[in-house]
C-alpha cells in the first residue's frame, strides 16, 4: 500500500546558504526503521528533482528518532541571492512529508496505518 509520509512523521526545515536541512521526526518510535529503510539520500534526490540541483546528504539519529538531511544547490543561491518564492527552504518540509513510499499491507496493519 502507498502511505505518504506525514502518517510516520514531522518535520522542519530551513537553510544555511544555498542548502536546504530538513528533519524528518518519527511520529512513533516503530515508524523509525521504515523511515530509515525507505528515505535515502537518492528518494529525496528524486523527490526534489528539478529543485535540488546539488548532493543529497542524510545523517542518521536514532536516539531522536529523526533523520536529517542536506539539500545543496537548492535555493538558488540561498537568502539575499535568490529569486525563489522560498529561499529560505522552509516550506521544504512539507514538500518532503508528501512522498509517498510502498509498504506491505501487513505492516501497515501491524503499524496500525490500517
Amino acid at each position: 500500500m502507498l502511505v505518504k509520509l506525514t502518517k510516520l512523521a514531522h518535520a522542519r526545515s530551513g537553510d544555511k546558504g544555498d542548502t536546504a536541512n530538513v528533519g524528518l521526526i518519527a511520529l512513533r518510535h516503530e515508524y523509525y526503521p521504515i523511515i530509515v529503510r525507505e528515505v535515502t539520500a537518492d528518494r529525496v534526490k528524486r523527490h526534489f528533482k528539478g529543485i535540488c540541483k546539488g548532493e543529497v546528504e542524510r545523517f542518521e539519529l536514532p536516539n531522536l528518532g529523526a533523520l536529517n538531511f542536506l539539500l545543496h544547490e537548492s535555493l538558488g543561491g540561498g537568502g539575499t541571492l535568490s529569486l525563489m518564492t522560498d529561499a529560505q527552504g522552509k516550506t521544504f518540509s512539507t514538500a518532503m512529508l508528501r512522498m509517498e513510499m510502498e509498504i506491505s499491507d501487513d505492516e501497515a496493519r501491524s503499524l496500525g496505518l490500517i
